[in-house]
């Protein structure tokens, strides 16, 4: 029998980057606060306990966690809890002891340069008919990332967005087919050897072809184009910034009315508690004019989707979705409409108004959507 601690695993741990793990004092903030504890039971405090004493079974807790920040949001000591969480996921991934579904997702990104399983030449097949600009030197080299280009729901927030920015007059190009997946979540699953690989690829993309501004899609990859990629002369924004300014600039006039639409604001954890994109989105939606109505849990302290951390590529249960709360919390704040400005948060959303069987009461849409609709595009 195993006895504790265990200072092998603790050691282990500690030189994967979790050293952090030692602050936790286990005042059982972070268990209260977590958006899984009520629904699967999972706690970070008790994987820092077990971090601590380096008890097994850890493998079975790290995995659950979607890295949205709010346990450290409102930790007393300050601990970043989710690099903790990282770090054992490194240890375990560099150990081939990723689960089954992230190893597929995984194998994808690395025969395909995206999670979606999707042809490379295929990546900008979405924009076919329309007036896609090839970046040359233009202010903004736009990057609308994996999710926007494979998959089917969020193809249509890429043609809203692209239409959105003709119309305002941006001087902006895109990639084409030769970007590849920012790699975010694969740093977020602990496969930091391919994650380095597809950041070079891009590195060096953006620097063949002189990028100054990165315009993203994806709260996930401005993240990380911010904090991972060190490109100290390359600014990154999200569409939702750049859409503020060119309504306040008057470049676009919501001038159709949303009839019938209460709509409310789910903010993404990777834009606003990871970022601090607060008051961009709710300058958006006061110009398009729509009633709105704020759910009680909002900007710094919003619930999470589930789809950070790499969950948007695990099948969780029905009944053990955060997805399914936050529509739940939507319908009950009077709003018919969840807007959102995360591809991720998309996806989980639609799926949730699925398996709650409420698409009668609400649906779902991106910042852009609505702008567009609004706009007449």
């Amino acid at each position: 029998m195993t006895s504790y601690p265990c200072f092998e695993v603790t050691e282990w741990i500690d030189a994967s980057g979790g050293e952090d793990n030692h602050k936790c004092f286990q005042c059982g903030t972070c268990a209260g606060l977590c958006p899984w504890g009520p629904l699967t039971g999972y706690s970070n405090r008790n994987l820092l306990v077990m971090t601590q004493l380096g008890a097994e079974g850890i493998e079975n807790h790290i995995w659950q966690c979607s890295t949205c920040g709010l346990c450290k949001e409102r930790c007393p000591r300050g601990l970043q809890t989710t690099d903790v969480v990282l770090a054992i996921r490194r240890a375990f991934a560099e150990g081939g002891m990723l689960p089954g579904p992230l190893r597929t997702f995984s194998g994808s990104m690395q025969a395909n340069g995206n999670p979606w399983s999707g042809e490379k030449d295929e990546r900008v097949a979405w924009a076919e008919g329309m007036d896609l600009p090839v970046y040359e030197d233009q202010e903004y080299a736009w990057f609308p990332c994996c999710t926007l280009a494979y998959d089917p729901r969020n193809r249509t927030v890429a043609k809203a967005q692209l239409k959105l920015m003709l119309a305002a007059g941006l001087d902006f190009g895109a990639f084409g087919n030769e970007m590849v997946c920012c790699a975010e979540s694969l740093g977020k699953i602990g496969n930091d050897e391919l994650t380095e690989t597809l950041r070079g690829q891009n590195k060096q993309l953006f620097a063949d072809r002189g990028a100054g501004k990165l315009l993203v899609s994806s709260p996930h990859c401005l993240d990380t184009f911010k904090k991972d990629y060190d490109l100290p002369d390359i600014e990154a924004a999200h569409i939702v910034e750049v859409l503020a300014e060119q309504l306040s600039a008057g470049k676009l006039t919501p001038d159709t009315a949303l009839e019938g639409m209460t709509i409310t604001y789910h903010d993404p954890c990777y834009l606003g508690r990871h970022n601090e994109v607060y008051d961009a989105p709710r300058q958006v939606l006061e110009a398009v004019g729509a009633p709105f109505v704020e759910m009680p849990r909002n900007r710094e302290l919003s619930f999470c989707c589930g789809g950070g951390g790499g969950k948007m590529w695990v099948e969780v249960e029905s009944g053990q979705r955060p997805s399914e709360s936050r529509v739940e919390e939507a319908i009950a704040a009077g709003a018919n409409v969840l807007v959102t400005s995360c591809p991720y948060c998309i996806s989980m959303f639609e799926d949730a108004i699925k398996t709650l069987d409420v698409d009668s009461k609400i649906r779902v849409m991106d910042i852009s959507e609505l702008v567009a609709q609004a706009c007449g595009l």
